[in-house]
Order: C-alpha cells, then structure tokens, then sequence
C-alpha cells in the first residue's frame, strides 16, 4: 500500500470572534483527517493573543495514498477557547485534502495558506492561516519503519 507523509502546522488566526463575555481568550485547534476523532490532534492554548492566536505549531500524520486522489477525504481544524466551565466553539476550517495536494503540487508539495473561519453555514469573523507538507509516494512499511525509528505520532488512516 502506498502512503505519504504529512505535516501541518497551525500558525495563526486573526479576528476571529470574542466569545468570552469575561476574561480573556485563550484558543487552541483541534487538527483531524475527516469526520471522525481518531485522528484529531491538538496545539497548545495561546494564553496572550486573545482573538488573534498564534501557534505555530506542527503536526504529523501519516495518510493514505488514496486521501489525495479523491475528494471525499477531508481536513477538518477547529477552533475552540479554552474555558473552565467547559470549552466554547469558535469556529472551523474545512477543505479537501485533494484540493491542498492539487495546489500544492506545483509549489513543490508545501503550501501557506489562509482560510475564512466558519460557524456553521455562515462565515464567522476572521482567518485561520496555516501550512503544510506532503512528502513523497512510498510504501506504508516504509513509512511505518520511519516512524518506529524517529518515533512519530501514531499512524493515521
């Protein structure tokens, strides 16, 4: 099987809604390939940036071939503030890993790009920017043996 390596890394958002009535913003991202939780991974809390976060801070995955030559595989990060009575949803950027591939592909398989955040059907306040990494084509044992020597996060399907 035939699988690749990739890595985004959550740099910023600016203006994006105040969803605190008191106290300050503190957003992080939740990152996962498609609609499920298993591959959901987290950056930090920014504690100091309030609605306009900054991270920079990347994460790997290991996907499937398959996940760039159809559409129906799909990038998934949302936005949440951290909050002791519970975290409050800020908003959330969808788009097609086919769609990053496509267009990173001519840039040299790396791209920087910034997205509207959205809230549910409607766009929300501000831009979540962000890059990210396609390696090249190679066999899954390749990529697993990779992992298991330079202990990556745990493969992703």
């Amino acid at each position: 099987m035939e699988g690749r390596n990739f890595d985004i890394t959550l740099i910023s958002a600016n203006e994006l809604e105040d969803v605190r009535n008191l106290f300050k913003m503190k957003v992080y991202g939740r990152v996962s390939l498609g609609i499920g939780t298993e591959t959901e991974k987290r950056t930090p809390v920014d504690k100091h940036g309030e609605t306009n976060p900054a991270w920079n801070f990347t994460m790997k995955y290991i996907i499937q071939e398959s996940m760039v030559q159809h559409y129906n595989s799909i990038l998934v990060i949302k936005l949440y503030c951290k909050r002791k009575l519970g975290d409050r949803y800020v908003g959330e950027v969808h788009t097609p890993m086919k769609e990053l591939f496509d267009y990173a592909v001519p840039l040299g398989g790396s791209a920087v790009v910034t997205y509207p955040v959205q809230k549910g059907s409607v766009n929300s306040q501000g831009t979540l920017k962000f890059s990210y990494r396609f390696g090249p084509k190679v066999s899954i044992d390749k990529l697993l043996l990779a992992e298991s020597i330079t202990d990556w996060s745990s493969c992703q399907w």
